[in-house]
């Protein structure tokens, strides 16, 4: 019997409460204890703040917000290039135009796979898949992700050498990157950056920290995938090769 895993006398299988608001789409895992701190769930009818609270899915009733959550929900595995000027989130209350609005089509409700910033473009992977969710997003598994970054000026070699060795941000050190310089373009030089880490704004303030600011910034690989042939503002779903792909990402990493 595990550690996330009980019996009960019936013989039916309890799983913590956050576990099955992950399975069922909701959010990854950390995020759906948030919501359950927060009291937004209930379980029969009644609000569970506990973070060890069991459910049985066959049996017991939860409930997000007052909706009802269910584990039936295919799972959907989904690849889009998200413009500059679009929200990383599944709603906003300023009225602002997030991921999910450009997915017309998508009766399945999903998520983003992380965040890219409001003034970042590029590869976003959205699922209702809180498992994998939680292999992409966790620190541990070390999923590299690769930005194309247009800076300000041309930065010198040790200005290079210090990224890829690590840069001292306000949050700590950052680990070493892989940069390679890409292009020249007058006053400004297109660097390919690739991190595993995923600190807020991370590209843009390690090249600031060297003195040479983001003027645009592209996400363009998330461990295996690639944005491919992908317009702004298109999106596809994921062949089960790449859903297969990205699970297998996660377990070649240690730990």
């Amino acid at each position: 019997m595990t550690e996330e895993m009980s019996q009960t006398a019936a013989g039916s299988a309890a799983i913590r409460l956050q576990k099955y608001l992950a399975e069922a789409g909701v959010a990854s895992r950390r995020s759906c204890e948030q919501l359950i701190l927060d009291g937004r769930v209930q379980v029969n009818g009644t609000v569970v703040t506990q973070l060890g609270t069991k459910v049985v899915p066959e049996k017991d009733e939860i409930t997000l917000d007052g909706k009802l959550v269910l584990l039936e929900e295919g799972k959907q595995y989904l690849l889009l290039y998200k413009p500059v000027g679009v929200l990383s989130s599944v709603s906003d209350d300023r009225g602002r135009k997030t991921v999910i609005d450009l997915l017309p089509g998508v009766a399945e409700r999903v998520y983003p796979v992380g965040r890219l910033d409001y003034d970042t473009e590029g590869l976003l992977l959205l699922t209702n898949d809180g498992a994998l969710t939680n292999l992409l997003i966790h620190p541990r598994h070390e999923i590299k992700k690769t930005y194309l970054a247009t800076i300000e000026g041309t930065p010198s070699a040790e200005d290079l050498h210090q990224l890829t060795k690590g840069i001292l941000l306000s949050d700590g050190m950052t680990a070493p990157a892989k940069v390679k310089l890409a292009k020249s373009r007058g006053a400004h030089t297109l660097l390919e950056i690739t991190i595993h880490e995923g600190r807020n704004r991370q590209v843009r303030r390690m090249c600031a920290a060297i003195g040479h600011p983001v003027q645009a910034l592209k996400r363009v690989q998330m461990g295996p995938i690639t944005l491919g042939d992908l317009q702004v503002g298109q999106w596809r779903h994921l062949t089960a090769a790449e859903v297969a792909a990205l699970w297998s990402s996660g377990k070649r990493k240690r730990g």
